[in-house]
């Protein structure tokens, strides 16, 4: 019966001739793991097209909502995760099976006549490729993808003569934005798969119409394309599918902080297989060729790579000339190691030198600000302004970006000494000294500041925990003086008057119970409640002054104010500084927007209320509060 069948479809098919033709080829020499390079690159496109459309059915080219669908993907589609993950490495992929297939007909010699126009066919498919990796690389909206095909689209700008027109086509007008998002997207799965499919098909044409070619057809006995050669080309095929499976599963594909055009960004990158070029364009003797030759960053970004070009396409022609095949050989070694040369200095400059301290850094913020978002998106959902409004109204997200542009350079993380220079007037640079105690780390966002350490450093070492204000400018050091001055009535008086006191193992509890007192007016969520016997003997300490081992001089309620938290009226009204939800964000808040309300004039910090609205005044106390969900 299955067979009547089949035979009736044939007759009205010719499917069993197609099969024929497809898979009945001869191969001289026998079946070769060599020859598997085509045959992964057309199963990694199918792959491509299969993940891609089931990520189109659940995406929005939106500037506004583009990062939401793609979060959606990730985090609640069945699969999404994988099916977005095996997208992303089959992308790469098929860059790298490229170069093999690529090299693999060059060595072989499968671009000589009569097969010219296969080998010019398929450099057509290297760049459709290279632009379905370039296009795709914007789509998930993210700050990595944003920034990276900004700086290609800024490249493809700098082209002579049709650069500007070029890129306005490319972004889908002058600006840069939403339009480009469409603009790739439609480029992405329409445009360039139809290009793919059609050129794809003409190659394979072209190919069997020539067939195989062989450097050594007498190394073993002819064999057939099925099931000889096929049983090859499935186990290879099968071996990238589990290397890109293993992939998406083991890393998965990043989804980094949604887009931010307001915000600069150190660490726009192109993907991995265009850092030769963007290393390239690093180089000084090519920025000088570019101005004496006035073609500017169009010299090393269009010029060079379309010379080298130019020679890989003439590749057909050389080789008719004695030693052409050779050179052709040679000069695609050349490049190829050359281009593997400038991504792995590319990689090391940012990585692991000194010069890639400004993009690890930021790139490190782009994927905690990720994670971030999509913690956020999980708990609370997207708003309908879109997760950039999620994320601008987030202090673990905000508070640090404030703090790097407002405070680090004074309260210097001590992991980011390095990026705090300026340049003399002789052209060497020197460090920028520290002018006040490190408050957070900003790599790994930690905060110092009001915390349990901190509290109990102000108490035992106050003028060795303020000792880098001394680097304050000549104004200031009035105040640093009065501040930091351990023979006058002061806090730094106090601290040293006590310290022995403070130290003492005898009073070590005490000292603790002080500790958390203090700690607890913060509000904190790991604060001890009032009820608790610490909590109640540092209050008693901070009243009395009285120790398990000796006194103090004068009890901190007789120096400082503080409504207790939690209580309805004023405990205590000793005056400045006031202590009242010290650390918390209403206290940072008040600090910041005028130290001297809050601190008395004996205090070098300069006042932020006129520089930062309210609402960044908000987000940076709340995060130096931990205030936040």
């Amino acid at each position: 019966m299955i067979s009547n069948f089949l035979n009736w479809l044939d007759h009205r098919t010719g499917y069993k001739h197609l099969a024929h033709e497809m898979l009945i080829e001869r191969i001289p020499g026998g079946a070769r793991w060599r020859y598997v390079w085509g045959s992964t690159l057309t199963f990694t496109f199918f792959i491509q097209m299969v993940t891609g459309i089931a990520l189109a059915m659940a995406y929005s080219a939106n500037g506004k909502h583009a990062w939401e669908s793609v979060y959606y993907i990730q985090n609640e589609m069945t699969l999404g995760w994988l099916v977005r993950g095996i997208h992303h490495f089959a992308a790469q992929a098929m860059v790298v099976l490229l170069v093999f297939h690529l090299v693999q007909v060059v060595i072989d010699g499968a671009y000589r006549a009569p097969r010219e126009i296969n080998f010019w066919l398929g450099l057509v498919l290297m760049q459709i490729v290279l632009g379905l990796g370039l296009t795709g690389y914007l789509l998930p909206w993210d700050q990595k993808g944003y920034y990276a095909t900004k700086v290609a689209t800024g490249i493809v700008g700098s082209t002579p003569v049709v650069g500007e027109s070029m890129q306005k086509l490319m972004q889908g007008g002058a600006e840069y934005g939403h339009h480009t998002l469409t603009r790739f997207f439609a480029l992405h799965v329409t445009v360039l798969p139809g290009l793919m499919l059609a050129f794809l098909v003409l190659h394979i044409y072209v190919f069997r119409r020539h067939k195989i070619t062989v450097r050594d057809a007498e190394r073993a006995p002819d064999a057939s394309f099925w099931p000889d050669q096929i049983l090859k080309d499935a186990i290879a095929c099968m071996a990238v599918l589990a290397a890109v499976m293993g992939l998406a599963i083991w890393k998965g594909a990043e989804l980094s902080a949604p887009a931010n055009p307001a915000e600069a960004y150190n660490a726009a990158r192109p993907e991995w297989y265009y850092l030769f070029l963007f290393r390239f364009l690093k180089f000084g003797w090519v920025s000088q060729m570019g101005e004496a030759t006035g073609l500017g960053e169009a010299f090393g970004a269009v010029v060079i790579p379309g010379a080298l070009m130019t020679v890989l396409i003439a590749m057909p022609i050389i080789a008719y000339y004695r030693g052409g095949h050779r050179f052709n050989v040679y000069y695609l070694w050349f490049v190829v190691l050359g281009a593997i040369g400038l991504t792995g200095l590319a990689l090391y400059e940012d990585r692991y030198s000194d010069r890639g301290m400004e993009f690890r850094f930021d790139e490190h913020q782009a994927h905690v600000d990720g994670e971030r978002a999509i913690e956020l998106a999980s708990r609370n959902g997207i708003p309908a302004d879109g997760a950039l409004a999620l994320v601008n109204a987030d202090p673990h997200i905000q508070g640090p970006k404030l703090f790097r542009t407002y405070c680090a350079e004074c309260h210097q993380p001590a992991s980011m000494a390095p990026f705090f220079k300026r340049t003399k007037e002789d052209g060497t640079s020197e460090a920028i000294l520290p002018k006040a105690p490190e408050l957070a780390d900003l790599m790994t966002r930690h905060v110092s500041f009001g915390s349990r350490d901190w509290t109990r450093q102000i108490l035992v070492n106050f003028a060795g925990h303020l000792a880098h204000t001394k680097n304050m400018p000549e104004v200031k050091q009035e105040q640093v003086t009065a501040l930091l001055d351990e023979e006058g009535s002061g806090m730094a008086y106090w601290s040293k008057e006590h310290r022995e006191m403070l130290n003492d193992a005898a009073n070590a509890n005490d000292v603790t119970a002080l500790v958390e007192f203090l700690y607890a007016q913060s509000g904190r969520q790991d604060a001890l409640p009032p009820d608790d016997k610490q909590y109640l003997r540092g209050r008693e300490i901070f009243e009395m002054g009285q120790l398990t081992k000796g006194s103090f001089e004068s009890a901190c309620a007789e120096c400082h104010s503080l409504h207790v938290r939690g209580e309805a009226e004023v405990a205590f009204d000793g005056g400045l500084p006031d202590l009242t939800n010290y650390g918390g964000s209403d206290w940072n808040r008040r600090f910041l927007s005028d130290p001297a309300a809050v601190y008395g004039e004996n205090n070098a910090m300069p006042a932020f209320g006129d520089q930062l609205s309210p609402q960044e005044l908000d987000l940076l106390a709340r995060w130096l509060a931990g205030d936040y969900e």
